[in-house]
């Protein structure tokens, strides 16, 4: 290995969690912030913790309640050709009896 390459190995660094837990480790850096740990982290907790840093869980909500609205007017493809078919179906069947009668 080359001599003076390598960055300068700390035996004890301090990690500090936006939760406030700090602990040691050993490390490169010199002093290491985050924002989700072992004593925060919702794997270890088995608690939902929603780290949004751009409002993006808001804007996902906001985008879902708008779909949910227009859908609740809205009537989906199936009903519309089904209506289609039907009303299709009732003007033949229109044509069938208009064309019987003046056959009489």
């Amino acid at each position: 290995m080359k001599n003076g390459i390598h960055p300068k190995y700390n035996e004890n660094v301090k990690v500090t969690c936006s939760c406030g837990n700090t602990f040691t480790i050993g490390s490169t850096a010199a002093e290491i912030k985050t924002e989700v740990c072992s004593a925060c982290h919702p794997f270890y907790t088995g608690k939902q913790k929603i780290v949004d840093t751009a409002r993006r869980v808001e804007k996902f909500k906001a985008r879902v309640a708008a779909k949910d609205k227009a859908s609740s007017t809205r009537k989906g493809k199936k009903v519309k050709q089904a209506a289609r078919t039907a009303k299709k179906a009732g003007t033949a069947k229109a044509e069938k009896t208009a064309a019987k009668k003046t056959k009489k």
